[in-house]
């Protein structure tokens, strides 16, 4: 990992992302990225052109001021950190910067009451995550702990989630980061025996791995939903970070057979780090 970028707004959300961010490129050795959108209203937008090139730059004065105070952070010490202003109007247009200073991953804070109920709706953070072909880690707290030696990949196993179960197991290997593997077992018209479960991660791993080595590392856990599940599986393992699969502008994908909902980004005290199909 060399490269990591930080979208901030100077909220304290954005504070946290970058500290977890840092703790991250110092143990990489990676630069630090941090953008700032100036996100300029329509109102500025329509003016003419003088009108726009004086607010612009009135702007990007202030943000350059925020800045300063902004990385004057002792854990930043010994990180190289480039600072960049966008005058981009959306927060979709993260992925395009990200790509043009080809960036391994976004480190995000989330928004939203309190920080947790709305994470994935309507939020900067969501239009990040349904727009990016880069990994995203979410943020929603002051990182106590950021060692992230262990994650929790719950999946279902398909033929779809390949390409991104390929890149998070190569990323994650690089970190250092220990995988856990779990299919959440659900009741009602969701279940599954054992066999069947057994049947078809054994048909993924070949596909993916060439072998089974991995079939003994796979956790099948039962519970009433797909969040439930991996929230409790996380915290009998005492994972730091939990990684789920995105598909793009639907948001997080269905897996397990059955619809995933916002909520295990939404109320996981853990960061989630998403990847996209």
């Amino acid at each position: 990992m060399k490269k990591i970028i930080v979208p901030i707004d100077f909220s304290k959300h954005s504070e946290y992302a970058l500290e977890t961010a840092a703790v991250l490129a110092q143990k990489n050795n990676a630069e630090l990225l941090v953008l700032h959108m100036l996100e300029l209203s329509n109102a500025i937008l329509t003016r003419d052109g003088n009108s726009i090139q004086t607010e612009t730059i009135f702007f990007l004065k202030l943000a350059e001021k925020k800045f300063k105070e902004f990385l004057d952070k002792p854990y930043l010490k010994g990180i190289k950190v480039t600072p960049i202003v966008k005058h981009f109007k959306v927060f979709s247009e993260v992925s395009q910067v990200a790509k043009e200073h080809c960036v391994d991953l976004i480190v995000m804070g989330s928004h939203g009451v309190s920080g947790l109920k709305e994470i994935f709706v309507g939020s900067n953070t969501e239009k990040v995550v349904r727009n990016s072909d880069i990994p995203v880690l979410v943020v929603k707290h002051h990182p106590i702990l950021t060692d992230f030696d262990s994650v929790v990949f719950a999946c279902d196993f398909s033929e779809e989630i390949i390409g991104a179960f390929t890149k998070a197991s190569k990323m994650l290997k690089e970190l250092g980061i220990k995988m856990y593997l779990l299919h959440v077992n659900l009741p009602n018209e969701k279940f599954r025996s054992s066999t069947e479960i057994e049947r078809k991660v054994a048909t993924f791993l070949e596909k993916v791995e060439g072998n089974l080595s991995k079939m003994n590392e796979v956790a099948y856990v039962s519970d009433y939903s797909v969040e439930k599940g991996i929230l409790n599986y996380s915290n009998v393992v005492g994972a730091d970070l939990i990684a789920v699969v995105t598909h793009g502008r639907k948001g997080l994908t269905h897996f397990m057979d059955g619809s995933v909902s916002e909520d295990v980004a939404n109320h996981s005290t853990l960061p989630v780090l998403t990847f996209k199909i």
